[in-house]
């Protein structure tokens, strides 16, 4: 397997999400979401297509939508027995990203902490540690193969101690196709950090790390994050490297009525 983790549904969704990576780059509408098939045009991609991955996956995600077309896309998946769970999302482009960031990583880090490498082996153990750490702060990992850049433009970062105990780490990826106005809007998010470091900066530091990655690494144009209302640390650190609240736009994950969130 290519670095599959979780649940044996979660390595399915990625497995899945990996082998539809031709389709995604091809058709409007479509977006690689990591996790599940993902969309960020639901009248492009169409129903017929939405439909086929909800009978078969039972999940699917959305990226990016207009505010003022989450109730329709909500009354659509009500009518098939779906519920939209949504994320506010935070948005900045590479100005106001960079300068908030860099002034993040002049600072010091913790004593002991060092900066990690990149992953580069999908099913090696030490994307499986990142991938652990991410499980263990409420976080569904992407695949070994997306973490480490196999399937397009991604970057993985994290921290750690001497030993290369992983203590924080996180992704970001340009989920978009050229078909899509957010074609070069890098998504940056899986941010974890280990219970024993929380709180000392760790988690502003990684993702300043992650965004900067984005832009220099990957040509972002924009950077975005995604959010939940009620998780002010989040919130808070997301500010801290430059991101707004775009209340223009929600991202989601369609799922049964009846079901768990998936993620956090």
């Amino acid at each position: 397997m290519a670095g599959y983790f979780g649940t044996e549904t979660q390595q399915r969704l990625q497995a899945r999400a990996e082998a539809s990576v031709e389709f995604i780059n091809a058709t409007p509408g479509a977006c690689q979401a990591g996790r599940t098939m993902g969309c960020d045009d639901f009248d492009r991609l169409g129903w017929d297509t939405i439909d086929r991955f909800l009978e078969r996956d039972g999940i699917c995600g959305f990226r990016l939508i207009a505010v003022e077309r989450v109730e329709d896309l909500r009354s659509a998946l009500a009518a098939r027995n779906f519920r939209l769970d949504t994320w506010d999302v935070f948005l900045a482009d590479r100005a106001a990203a960079l300068a908030a960031c860099e002034t993040i990583l002049a600072k010091d880090l913790p004593d002991g902490v060092v900066d990690l490498d990149r992953p580069t082996r999908p099913d090696d153990e030490y994307t499986s540690r990142l991938q652990r750490l991410m499980s263990a702060a409420g976080v569904v990992p992407f695949s070994g193969s997306l973490l480490a850049g196999e399937h397009g433009r991604a970057v993985t970062v994290a921290a750690g101690d001497g030993n290369r105990t992983v203590l924080a780490v996180a992704h970001a990826y340009l989920p978009h196709n050229i078909y899509s106005p957010y074609h070069l809007h890098a998504w940056g998010g899986l941010v974890s950090v280990a219970d024993s470091h929380r709180g000392k900066g760790l988690g502003n530091y990684i993702n300043a790390r992650m965004v900067v990655s984005a832009f220099h690494d990957l040509g972002a144009t924009h950077i975005y994050e995604l959010v939940s209302s009620s998780n002010i640390p989040s919130r808070r650190m997301v500010a801290a490297c430059g991101l707004s609240h775009a209340p223009e736009l929600v991202c989601g994950i369609a799922s049964p009525s009846d079901s768990a969130h998936f993620t956090r």
